[in-house]
């Protein structure tokens, strides 16, 4: 049975356990506990997880109250560039006495004398000592507290204007960049102009250009046509 002492997330407290008003400083790195994210953002697994803070022995336990930080590997979900930079988190703890934990799962303190002066707050993340109260061990602190620290949408920058939903292209880089879109509603009517107009443009070409019989001789049958008709509209009834 591996003892607690050999955790690489161990913390020797039996110099303040059960001493009320008693501090021990922490100042250490440990490793990153596997389970810290995903593949979007996350914490290595191995990775330098640095700890600052103390921790202070009350009646029923002890409160550690430190500064977490970490090394976090991300991808911005906006523009989709590589995100590293050391994420830092405040957190307050309480790792209670055994006997003080079996008096909270029994519902009722073991003593009724004494006031239970921590890890009534709600807020507080409640972690078990060692057996015989000498070692805290981080592990499952430092991972519940980065994994809920951990922005659900990382972004490089506040203001990351992402890529172009048609092209791709990056508008941080290149802001001007736009494509001109056409209303849909216009499609249609804009597809049969254009068809209008290049009909026009051919029938203008053959009656200006074109010296084929097969093409002038209706345009010309059309024009005497048209002339007579003047002619005759022109003239006097009798």
């Amino acid at each position: 049975m591996a003892r607690p002492e050999d955790s690489a997330w161990a913390v020797s407290v039996a110099q303040v356990a059960s001493r009320p008003g008693q501090s021990k400083t922490v100042d250490a790195v440990f490793p990153a506990p596997s389970g810290i994210g995903d593949e979007v953002i996350g914490v290595k697994e191995g990775a330098d997880v640095s700890v600052h803070g103390s921790f202070d022995s009350i009646v029923d336990g002890l409160v550690l109250t430190a500064r977490i930080e970490a090394p976090v590997a991300a991808e911005c979900t906006r523009c989709l560039k590589p995100i590293k930079r050391d994420w830092g988190v405040d957190v307050v703890a309480f790792f209670p006495y055994e006997e003080s934990a079996k008096a909270r799962s029994h519902g009722k303190p073991k003593n009724e004398d004494v006031e239970i002066v921590a890890g009534e707050d709600e807020s507080e993340d409640v972690y078990p000592l060692s057996r015989d109260g000498a070692f805290a061990d981080l592990e499952a602190l430092l991972r519940d507290t980065l994994v809920e620290a951990l922005p659900l949408q990382p972004l490089c920058r506040e203001d990351c204007r992402g890529l172009c939903s048609q092209c791709g292209v990056d508008l941080n880089e290149h802001p001007d960049h736009h494509h001109d879109v056409t209303d849909l509603r216009f499609a249609a009517l804009a597809g049969l102009k254009a068809q209008l107009e290049a009909e026009g443009r051919r029938v203008a070409q053959l009656y200006e250009s074109s010296t084929s019989w097969k093409v002038t001789k209706p345009l010309r049958a059309l024009a005497g046509l048209w002339k007579g008709k003047a002619g005759h509209a022109g003239q006097p009834e009798q």
